[in-house]
């Protein structure tokens, strides 16, 4: 029962730094967040902080981290062969994932989130929906993929900053459509 308890407490406590950290991120960079303001913002004391993570760089690469598995986790749910359908179907679970936590996911893709983490998660997806056998075969297929892997950043912020103003399967239809048309 003990260990029930502490593990709710825990979650709990990770929960609030979480949030508290995508607050302050919404105003200011990674680098200007203290540890102090984020203890005062998540109503926690800094021990507490200091028994999970060791400053706010760590807590963001945790939530990082997370968001990379679950991406990863929703898409490698999908083993059928790689056809259009499909691309869109893995896409479509990808944007749902994001539309679902777009909460994190705008603060995390912005310009105060950190370029690395967003570089890992596009390549993530794109090798994932494997887009790159939409790219002609020739040697500007690099250059095909970050055309079409920077045109879709661009979409999916849009697509945030916009409120989500379409589903998840509209802008699936819409990002593969754009990247098969671009040969």
């Amino acid at each position: 029962m003990k260990e029930l308890k502490q593990s709710r407490k825990t979650q709990y406590t990770q929960m609030v730094l979480r949030d508290a950290l995508m607050e302050l991120m919404e105003q200011k960079n990674i680098s200007q967040i203290t540890v102090k303001e984020l203890c005062v913002k998540a109503d926690i004391n800094r021990t507490t902080f200091y028994a999970h993570y060791t400053d706010p760089n760590d807590l963001l690469h945790k939530i990082e981290a997370d968001v990379l598995l679950s991406v990863g986790n929703a898409v490698s749910s999908l083993h059928d062969p790689i056809d259009k359908s499909n691309i869109i179907k893995i896409i479509q679970e990808l944007l749902q994932y994001i539309a679902d936590n777009n909460k994190y996911i705008q603060i995390l893709l912005s310009e105060r989130g950190d370029v690395q983490f967003q570089k890992e998660l596009f390549m993530m997806i794109y090798e994932k929906c494997e887009l790159m056998a939409l790219a002609p075969p020739s040697s500007t297929k690099e250059f095909y993929f970050i055309f079409v892997l920077n045109g879709s950043v661009g979409l999916i912020q849009h697509w945030l900053k916009s409120g989500l103003n379409k589903s998840a399967n509209e802008m699936a239809e819409i990002i593969f459509n754009m990247a098969a048309q671009i040969k």
